[in-house]
């Protein structure tokens, strides 16, 4: 499911094809990405807060069928950007954002022991996407034509994705895993009780995460989005050679949100996100001096190694210091602030690379961000509402974890 979701990432490869036969200019044909994972980022809490009503196979099912609905009517978008905007952008953003949120929320009740591995798969499979939407549009474009490639594609889409989130469902009532206790270090870091959306949204770790996963993503995606110039610039190869740099790199993304979830769960959610960005911050501040292609390749796959690592962690820490009752909408709501930063970071980026003229001040103000940064990881600790009434830890979480 999350593979087909993660098709929109293979937005790009319809930007040539389309400047060509319509005369669109770049800005404009990007923009129905742009609004696509606007309006991801908006609509994820109404998944999140939809399927805590219904159950996550309805949810799935239609955000499925919206995702597949969007790009199949942008195949009438001829001579008509407006539709484009509205049948991609709006439509199948709307899906995307839905659709994004439920096995998140699932996996996570499925598997109290192993969270950030499981989730790590999940979001690791919306990265993977593009590996075989791209190849796969890129030769239907060449057999039928553009506006046809969205209407096979739509079709396709909506059908993977309806059928896979028809298994989506919650564990039984009652249901516990046959798992081994956790430690009391794993103990101190889990909710007191299940939080609802409203009282997460008082305490002041929900906003600490939130802006761990905003500052991560502002970071990570100034260089996703400026990687084939920064090849070629600082590592002086073609546009060709570039490009397929591009592709090795990409791979990252979705190498890294498996990685760094699974890894945060032998060192907590905390301990990863202060590795991730004490690592990025060293090779932000070092990036402009690498002397070679390969060496500035390899720099690049661990930062966005890092970047895809903050979509594994973030869902897994929301639910471990909410519960994973509702983490849906808490961890679908911290996806506004989100997109708000993805479309800032690499604008401020560019902006730095046009003004100065190269990209070393641009990479250095990021490098002492993360380290700046650092701190909140270290501050953030589970809300413990029920502290004052003397009560325990949520018996839930730590019965889920027992045989």
């Amino acid at each position: 499911m999350q593979m087909a979701l993660g098709a929109g990432y293979a937005w790009s490869v319809f930007r040539i094809p389309l400047v060509k036969l319509y005369g669109w200019t770049i800005p404009q044909v990007t923009l129905p990405f742009t609004i696509s994972w606007f309006f991801l980022g908006c609509t994820s809490v109404l998944g999140g807060l939809w399927l805590t009503r219904k159950g996550p196979r309805v949810v799935a099912m239609v955000a499925a069928l919206l995702w597949g609905l969007g790009v199949f009517l942008s195949s009438f978008a001829e001579h008509r950007l407006w539709w484009l905007y509205i049948a991609y952008g709006v439509v199948g953003g709307t899906g995307l954002g839905m659709g994004y949120i439920v096995p998140l929320a699932v996996l996570v009740k499925w598997f109290p022991e192993h969270r950030g591995l499981i989730v790590g798969f999940a979001v690791g499979g919306f990265g993977a996407g593009p590996l075989v939407a791209a190849p796969l549009a890129q030769w239907l474009m060449a057999q039928v034509g553009v506006m046809e490639t969205f209407r096979y594609l739509g079709i396709a889409y909506a059908m993977v994705a309806v059928t896979a989130g028809s298994f989506m469902q919650d564990p039984p009532k009652g249901w516990r895993p046959a798992a081994r206790a956790p430690s009391q270090s794993q103990s101190a870091q889990l909710a007191d009780h299940d939080y609802a959306l409203g009282e997460a949204l008082r305490t002041w770790q929900w906003w600490a995460l939130c802006l761990l996963v905003s500052l991560n993503t502002v970071a990570g995606l100034s260089i996703v989005s400026q990687a084939a110039p920064i090849f070629e610039e600082m590592g002086k190869v073609s546009a060709t050679a570039a490009a397929r740099l591009v592709a090795v790199v990409s791979v990252a993304n979705g190498m890294g949100r498996v990685a760094w979830a699974w890894i945060s769960d032998g060192i907590t959610r905390r301990g990863a996100f202060v590795v991730m960005f004490l690592l990025q911050g060293v090779l932000f501040f070092f990036y402009p001096e690498i002397p070679t292609v390969a060496l500035l390749v390899a720099v690049t796959f661990v930062i966005v190694m890092c970047y895809g690592g903050g979509y594994g962690v973030t869902p897994v820490f929301a639910a471990d210091y909410f519960g994973p009752n509702n983490v849906g909408p808490i961890y679908g709501l911290m996806l506004v602030p989100w997109a708000f930063a993805a479309a800032l970071g690499p604008q401020l980026f560019a902006y730095l690379r046009q003004t100065t003229g190269d990209y070393r001040e641009g990479l250095r103000l990021i490098a002492a961000m993360l380290a700046a940064s650092t701190i909140v990881p270290l501050l953030v600790s589970p809300p413990r509402s029920r502290e004052a009434k003397g009560e325990q830890p949520h018996k839930d979480e730590l019965e889920a974890s027992r045989p």
